[in-house]
């Protein structure tokens, strides 16, 4: 083999999917804020930051600041940083996360690294805290509708190919994962291997808008991890509790929670697992999944359903008490 060509293999091999360099190693050693049943008795702070390692920050809003209890991310580059879904509170003084956000990225003044916000998806409780980054200097901040996802990192196939931020020394590459939400997409950080999949897979109730597209977006994202190193898979929520059990909706105390990170192999059976799905209702293992509007399209008719059963039920008790009265009147006539 000639020198020169087999210098070009051997940089090809180096460069391929699975031999990426060693991952930069970081720590889920951590507990989270289970919030309280009474919170106004027991008052907490209302957003929570673990290092993961010293560029890569994983943000929580507490439970009793929103039941929704959203986790955020932040990844620093050389260049910029990225900021992943920015919560479900817009009011600063409530959850002050621009002003923590920061307080975490290097320089001062002028000299602060820029930081460019995104988002996993465009529901409320991932985007409600963008106008307290909007005004910042420095600051770029991602839309989230379809058009301007698109647009931002350069889809021109959407829902195919793969995009990536290079924030300096550390590449992004955002995958479109459509089906919980229209635009939703999932981050893999080649520099942690950690993947960031929002709401479309996470240890909670899987919501599924779109099913064909769910399906189809989970097929997509295990067709490129599978030759890529993952650390963890880092959803936007923590649902269920240490034994699986879907926590309570709406409730402000999360004992015993369910960890966060999920693994390669959960997220490479993602494509079984919503293969089962029924289009309304179905569970499969920790997963319980959804569609919450032929759910409440179904409550409804339900609901319909049982009205007009009391209304039949009534009118028939009032003929019958008429039937009877009728047939008094007429005893006592005789």
């Amino acid at each position: 083999m000639k020198p020169i060509l087999h210098a070009w293999l051997l940089a090809g091999l180096l460069l391929t999917p699975s031999a990426h360099a060693q991952l930069v190693p970081g720590s889920m050693e951590v507990q989270w804020n289970p919030g309280a049943e009474d919170c106004a008795a027991h008052p907490q702070a209302p957003l929570q930051v673990h290092r993961y390692n010293a560029q890569t920050f994983i943000l929580r809003e507490n439970p009793c600041s929103t039941e929704e209890a959203p986790f955020m991310y932040l990844l620093v580059g050389s260049n910029k940083a990225l900021l992943i879904d920015t919560g479900d509170i817009a009011d600063p003084k409530q959850m002050p996360l621009a002003s923590t956000v920061m307080s975490l990225l290097p320089g001062e003044g002028a000299a602060k690294l820029p930081l460019v916000v995104v988002h996993t998806h465009g529901h409320l409780d991932h985007r409600s805290a963008d106008p307290q980054f909007q005004a910042l200097p420095h600051v770029d901040v991602a839309g989230t509708d379809l058009a301007h996802v698109q647009q931002y990192f350069g889809f021109k196939d959407w829902p195919n190919g793969v995009a990536q931020v290079d924030l300096g020394d550390r590449v992004v590459d955002v995958l479109p994962t459509p089906g919980h939400y229209p635009s939703h997409v999932t981050y893999y950080d080649r520099a942690t291997g950690l993947v960031f999949s929002g709401d479309f897979f996470m240890p909670g109730r899987l919501i599924i808008d779109d099913s064909k597209a769910d399906l189809a977006s989970a097929q997509r994202i295990v067709d490129f991890v599978s030759t890529r190193p993952v650390s963890y898979v880092l959803g936007g929520h923590i649902e269920l509790d240490a034994n699986g059990q879907n926590l309570p909706m709406g409730g402000t105390y999360h004992p015993h929670e369910h960890a966060l990170p999920m693994t390669k192999q959960d997220l490479l059976g993602l494509p079984a697992t919503l293969a089962h799905f029924n289009g309304i209702y179905s569970t499969d293992g920790i997963f319980v999944m959804y569609n919450q509007t032929r759910m409440l399209w179904l409550f409804g008719s339900a609901v319909v359903v049982v009205m007009v059963l009391i209304g039949w039920g009534l009118r028939g008790l009032l003929r019958r008490r008429k039937n009877r009265r009728l047939q008094r009147a007429m005893q006592t006539g005789i």
